[in-house]
């Protein structure tokens, strides 16, 4: 499908807008619901990412297709490894046999698990056969993906000995691992993070216990760009959020302070306004904490006309595709001047912005969402728009409320 996209009539915004739950607690606490079937959760997100962690949950023998989820397939490997009886092949789209899986399989492997690759080494698909991991300490690099600490974490409490993991190195995606530690918390589960050592104690049962999942703070970063682009005094309020949120991503309230953007909290939503014209001319930022808003950072500078040096993000280069490559591309279409490096992106100050450009997404949803917000400045067609129910289904319903609008080619 794709959408030609322009933005409201009116630039002046107000509008109430309720985003389904974080992928990533909702992947997460699908996770100990399987393995602790006392949990309930609330607030599930709808993406496809959950619903195919749903329905790989559910599989003993046979192929498991994970699609474009490289968070399920992260959180499967760890999962399937560490259960009896589960004979699978771990399997999903084109691009997910070109992610790298090769630290979590010699971790898990380190474990006692039985994995071996199906093609190349290295890289899914892989042929796991489930069975009880009595060895409990492993280490890993610290500067990988949070996912392959967290697969590893999440199911840590079901083995018999818990785990004892060291990091070796400057830990990457510290608040996605401190989510984990939440959520086990939240279960009943001891565990201790000093240093580079995260120790997890093993725990048979969980008493009956309801993950409330709240709403997906990545998500709000395109209204976050929305806002920033707007008219002075524009405000949109999103639920269901709270102000000590456990995902890296909440960091956009103090980001979007450089665009004008105020964010206050009242009761469970997020309110963001416009509160004054940005001053700075170049943002610099370290993202290595938050990698995923960085499309969206970027997007907004150009949408303001600024510049920006995003540093933190070698591990965009191994997510749905090669995120910093992606938007050198589709950023110079807009006539952007931009350089990127293996971890960084630098985007020069500018004037104006060509119209009608085609806009690429990539398999990627974020590509999508990313960029919508520029239809406030330019018209412009999206690619592949469909690509955004990975994370967030109801988005271009969503921006329809706020008066963009959207045709279909």
């Amino acid at each position: 499908m794709k959408l030609h996209l322009t933005g409201p009539s009116e630039h002046l915004l107000t509008s109430n807008i309720q985003i389904t739950g974080s992928k990533s607690e909702s992947n997460r606490s699908l996770l100990l619901q399987a393995l602790y079937p006392t949990i309930s959760i609330q607030n599930l997100s709808n993406s496809d990412d959950a619903r195919v962690m749903q329905k790989g949950l559910k599989i003993s023998k046979g192929e498991v297709d994970i699609h474009h989820a490289g968070t399920a397939m992260r959180f499967l490997t760890g999962y399937f490894a560490s259960q009896e009886g589960k004979d699978v092949i771990l399997t999903g789209s084109k691009r997910m046999t070109e992610r790298p899986v090769k630290v979590l399989v010699e971790a898990l492997r380190s474990l006692g698990a039985d994995i071996e690759y199906v093609n190349e080494e290295g890289y899914p698909p892989i042929k796991i056969k489930g069975k009880k991991l009595t060895e409990n300490k492993v280490s890993l690099p610290a500067n990988i993906s949070s996912q392959y600490i967290s697969s590893l974490l999440l199911i840590a409490p079901s083995l018999e000995n818990g785990i004892e993991m060291e990091l070796i190195g400057k830990i990457t995606s510290v608040p996605y691992i401190k989510m984990t530690l939440s959520l086990l918390g939240q279960i009943g589960v001891a565990s201790s993070f000093a240093g580079n050592t995260i120790k997890v104690s093993s725990k048979k049962q969980v008493a009956p216990v309801e993950l409330v999942v709240e709403s997906d703070w990545s998500s709000a970063s395109y209204f976050y760009s929305i806002v920033a682009l707007c008219e002075v005094g524009s405000k949109i309020e999103l639920g269901s959020y709270k102000k000590d949120s456990l995902q890296g991503d909440s960091v956009l309230a103090d980001i979007y302070k450089s665009f004008g953007v105020e964010t206050s909290f009242q009761r469970n939503k997020v309110v963001l306004k416009k509160e004054r014209i940005p001053e700075l001319t170049i943002l610099e930022c370290d993202l290595v904490n938050a990698p995923d808003i960085a499309q969206t950072i970027a997007v907004t500078c150009l949408g303001l006309g600024m510049g920006c040096e995003l540093t933190g993000l070698h591990t965009l280069k191994i997510k749905e595709t090669d995120r910093l490559l992606a938007m050198h591309a589709e950023l110079s279409k807009f006539g952007a001047k931009v350089q990127v490096t293996d971890r960084a992106l630098l985007l020069e100050p500018s004037n104006g912005l060509k119209s009608e450009v085609a806009v690429d997404t990539y398999n990627d949803h974020r590509m999508a969402m990313a960029f919508a917000p520029l239809a406030l400045k330019t018209s412009f067609v999206v690619n592949d728009a469909e690509v955004v129910s990975k994370s967030y289904p109801d988005f271009w319903e969503d921006l329809k409320k706020l008066g963009f609008r959207s045709k279909e080619l």
